[in-house]
């Protein structure tokens, strides 16, 4: 389980935006990932993904790790955010956009 946590720390700390999620960017394997990479697609954020179904060690640590027991996962910066439903409720009231650019995650104004 080491190996993981190991793999899941430098996976966070190693990229601005972090999103631990079933399936890929490009084939998102449940509707809840396929969310979050809209969102994501949606704002222009530069992003990495690791797809959890290639590794259960990774799959069931990554819960562990945020303390939070759902996935997808998004980390900004090497804070967790939240899974679907938080990302998707701040998404809509304006709060990940800003969250974003207070982390210099630079979107696209989408609001233009």
């Amino acid at each position: 389980m080491s190996d993981a946590h190991q793999t899941i720390d430098a996976a966070v700390k190693g990229h601005d935006v972090m999103l631990f999620m079933k399936g890929t960017k490009q084939f998102p394997q449940c509707g809840f990932s396929g969310q979050v990479v809209q969102i994501l697609d949606y704002l222009g954020v530069d992003y990495q993904t690791m797809n959890v179904l290639e590794d259960d060690a990774v799959r069931s640590g990554i819960k562990d790790y945020s303390n939070w027991p759902t996935i997808p996962q998004l980390y900004v910066k090497g804070e967790f955010v939240g899974g679907c439903d938080i990302v998707r409720e701040m998404f809509q009231a304006g709060e990940l956009q800003e969250h974003l650019s207070n982390a210099g995650v630079p979107t696209r104004d989408a609001a233009a």
